[in-house]
């Protein structure tokens, strides 16, 4: 089930003159989606007519995002993008027991039909994610991806790659989450259906490090949502 939205002001991560940071929930699309009513721009011009954000999450992944309070901020935020002078930090877990260090995989990404992507060596754009494994679990391990390029899915389609799916992608070679595969005697009630711990993928855009309009270098992270937080709980419990 969907959890209630919180308001805009409670996102706010960090803010000066020029950019707001906020920590976007899971299941708000970042812009205007034909099922949704409510989406992130929408409440940024809420909360401030003249904002625009300076890149995007999907809709599912939650975490860190960059907002530009005034025409001028967002021309520059993007110069930094594009000269890559920015660094996204995700989390994710991921299904399997991986030894990452420093992992950097430049498999070219193509986009396909609808939404989904590929690897494709002859017609695919380049594309660069470093991973890192932070910890692991029994049948799981924490990643850190930093994604290099842009590419639609990129974090998602470079794990399947090396055969480690996020947690919950079903579009992507991963499978959803359930308790029972990783807590010893775990019981159902005798009318009980189990439910997957987490209704997403699992992935979080946990740290953005950009300059800010002086050219001083901001570094905001995002906590982690609740579904995430109690998977990782869970994983621990049962290690």
């Amino acid at each position: 089930m969907k959890s209630r939205i919180p308001s805009f002001e409670n996102l706010i991560l960090f803010q000066d003159d020029d950019y707001l940071v906020v920590n976007k929930p899971p299941f708000l699309s970042s812009l205007e989606d034909r099922q949704d009513t409510t989406n992130l721009l929408q409440m940024a011009r809420s909360f401030l007519p003249g904002a625009q954000l300076c890149h995007r999450l999907d809709k599912d992944t939650s975490g860190a995002l960059i907002i530009a309070k005034h025409p001028e901020a967002y021309r520059s935020m993007a110069i930094h993008f594009e000269k890559r002078r920015t660094v996204k930090q995700y989390h994710t877990i991921v299904e399997g027991i991986h030894d990452l260090r420093e992992m950097k995989i430049s498999a070219p990404i193509l986009n396909v039909k609808g939404s989904k992507a590929r690897i494709d060596y002859k017609n695919g754009k380049p594309s660069l994610t470093i991973f890192d494994s932070l910890k692991a679990y029994r049948k799981h391990t924490l990643v850190r991806c930093q994604p290099v390029t842009g590419r639609m899915h990129q974090i998602r389609i470079h794990l399947l790659s090396i055969d480690a799916p996020i947690v919950g992608d079903l579009n992507y070679g991963g499978s959803p989450f359930f308790l029972s595969t990783i807590k010893r005697n775990y019981q159902l009630g005798k009318f009980e259906v189990e439910r997957p711990l987490i209704n997403r993928l699992a992935l979080h855009a946990r740290t953005l490090i950009f300059p800010l309009m002086n050219l001083s270098i901001m570094n905001v992270e995002a906590p982690y949502p609740k579904d995430f937080e109690i998977l990782l709980k869970q994983l621990e419990k049962n290690t």
